[in-house]
């Protein structure tokens, strides 16, 4: 892990085009800016943790092949009848 001190203001760059700033400093507080193009997402660590577990519990999930057909007969079923 790479370690840097910066002051209010001051900024790092993460190659070209990622640039985190220190907004703002109270007590054990750190405000960061972060510019990054579009197609980077950014969350903080907590909230990422906790979309990697529901992706992982919504990719285990057992899914009834019966059921899948009745969902598609029913759709061609309600096509039909439009």
């Amino acid at each position: 892990m790479l370690v840097l001190s910066r002051k209010k203001g001051q900024s790092i760059m993460i190659g070209s085009d990622i640039e985190i700033s220190i907004v703002d400093i109270q007590g054990d507080q750190i405000r960061l800016g972060i510019e990054a193009p579009r197609n980077i997402t950014i969350h903080r660590k907590e909230v990422f943790e906790e979309i990697i577990k529901e992706n992982k519990q919504a990719a285990s999930v057992e899914v009834n092949p019966e059921l899948i057909k009745s969902i598609k007969i029913k759709g061609i079923e309600n096509k039909k009848s439009e």
